[in-house]
């Protein structure tokens, strides 16, 4: 059996002002086209279709559309909703999306409630225990509706999560290809930071021992980087679809080809997909900056630049921007004897001019004092401040 493992499309995702919907549907054709030529039997989503609880027209469009070039191929799907997803949402349109060959869930079910689900596929049963993402809040207060008595309440979201999960196998058999798939972020992974800190840190943080030795293959979502948890284990994250923000600079994106059957170990492959716009990082001095920037002025995705200057210098975004139109982020770097922390002094207000002591913070910072551009710039920016404040 073959199945495609792949999360954390975040549609809808705006970056620096910028929509890149578009990007991530290409990446999504490359996907629909690889699983058609591989002739795979399911794809999993594991969570965050979507970058916003109400996303836009275009962003569902580019989704139902991929579930849809699915079922003409004949190709079934399971999706769960993650952190960025609305899972009432998802639950709400699940069963106009079983038309179109998809079964999705938003909230976390027992098994018996449909958190499990068995496919027929053409190469046999795949049977798939299914976690989407909830909230502590969200999942203690099902628990309340799960358990029969106050004693037998878990009150602690780890223990909630582990016992989900170990209840999303009991319909595992041994003549079918059992997969567990879930949105959380497990213990060990590398971030990319891109991510939602809340909820990759502290309760939401578990232990790879949280996930049942049942599963065949675990298909994971919520973290970005794609990533095997460790040799020993069978969990995957597939990563995101594309670059969604600068910490993920240079990675390569794409998703999970599972090759498996029935009570063997899977075999797992990562197939990469080309990024429309990739991200990267530029670092240089001021002195070699329209050096840096010219060898950089085709690339065809978005820039973050980063240049290492003595003092700040007016109009930098603008120099940089005349020469890389797709510079989206800026960052001046000053000398680590700059970031010292100053000497906090008593001003008196009644006494108080603000050109000298903008001049003595320059200094305490810089060891330098302001040019007179940058001075006057200060000055002026003062003064639209305390108009401001006045009127």
């Amino acid at each position: 059996m073959r199945i495609i493992h792949t999360a954390d499309w975040h549609l809808g995702r705006r970056f620096r002002g910028i929509d890149r919907t578009f990007e991530i549907a290409i990446a999504l054709e490359q996907i629909l086209k690889q699983a058609k030529a591989l002739d795979v039997d399911a794809v999993l989503v594991a969570g965050d279709i979507f970058d916003v609880p109400n996303p836009t027209a275009y962003a569902e469009r580019i989704a139902y559309n991929f579930f849809c070039e699915l079922q003409a191929a004949g190709i079934p799907a399971i999706a769960i909703a993650g952190n960025h997803d609305s899972a009432s949402r998802i639950d709400s349109i699940a069963q106009l999306l079983s038309l179109a060959g998809v079964r999705a869930l938003g909230k976390p079910r027992l098994s018996a409630d449909g958190g499990t689900i068995t496919l027929n596929t053409k190469s046999g049963k795949l049977c798939v225990g299914a976690m989407p993402f909830a909230s502590e809040q969200r999942l203690l207060d099902a628990n309340s509706l799960w358990q029969s008595g106050d004693a037998d309440r878990r009150k602690d979201y780890r223990e909630i999560v582990a016992y989900l999960l170990e209840d999303l196998t009991r319909d595992f058999r041994d003549n079918t290809v059992n997969i567990l798939m879930g949105h959380m972020s497990i213990d060990g992974a590398r971030l990319a930071k891109s991510e939602v800190a809340y909820y990759t840190r502290e309760k939401y943080l578990l232990s790879s021992q949280t996930l049942p030795p049942e599963a065949q293959y675990v298909a994971l979502g919520h973290i970005h980087i794609h990533q095997r948890i460790s040799e020993t284990s069978p969990a995957y994250y597939s990563g995101s679809l594309i670059q969604l923000d600068f910490g993920e600079a240079e990675q390569e994106k794409g998703f999970c080809l599972i090759e498996v059957e029935p009570g063997s170990q899977a075999k797992v492959e990562f197939k990469p997909v080309a990024c429309h716009k990739p991200l990267k990082v530029l670092k240089c001095h001021n002195d070699n900056l329209d050096e840096t920037l010219e060898a950089h002025q085709y690339h065809p995705g978005f820039l973050k630049v980063i240049v290492e200057l003595d003092s700040p210098q007016i109009g930098l975004a603008d120099r940089v921007r005349q020469i890389c139109s797709q510079a989206l982020l800026i960052e001046p770097r000053y000398p680590d004897a700059a970031l010292e922390a100053t000497e906090i002094t008593n001003i008196d207000p009644n006494n108080f001019d603000p050109a000298a002591e903008f001049c003595n913070y320059y200094q305490n910072r810089l060891g330098t004092t302001p040019k007179p551009t940058v001075l006057e710039e200060f000055q002026n920016l003062y003064k639209k401040f305390k108009e401001t404040v006045n009127n």
